[in-house]
């Protein structure tokens, strides 16, 4: 059994055979050496519609630091939100338990289509 952390990752990183994967992975400002760690997938729901969410691209920076203070390398991307709060009383109240699926299919889309390692 291996306990590498980068089991899922490595699939895009370490073979030669997925040359163009990792330039693009080079595109973003990776180094050889960082494509040897673990990437963990970092989702905010920030929009800045939203006094509740409008602070969390900040909160997803600082997890980012913390992810890569660990060793690791750490990836921001976005999903959407609905404010119940705005929305309430209107038509588009009708979106925000939807929006819930949308942002869990997403982030299930993104997690598998990068091949990370881990998701905060």
């Amino acid at each position: 059994m291996s306990n590498k952390l980068n089991k899922i990752s490595s699939r895009v990183t370490q073979p030669r055979s997925q040359g163009a994967s990792q330039a693009m992975l080079y595109a973003t400002g990776l180094t050889r050496s960082d494509l040897d760690k673990a990437q963990v997938g970092i989702a905010s729901v920030w929009w800045e519609g939203n006094p509740c969410n409008m602070h969390l691209n900040d909160l997803a920076a600082h997890i980012r630091e913390g992810v890569e203070a660990s060793g690791l390398i750490g990836m921001r991307f976005n999903t959407i939100g609905v404010s119940d709060g705005i929305s309430m009383g209107t038509r588009g109240m009708s979106f925000s338990l939807q929006s819930r699926d949308l942002i869990a299919d997403s982030i299930e889309t993104v997690m598998g289509g990068q091949w990370y390692d881990g998701l905060v």
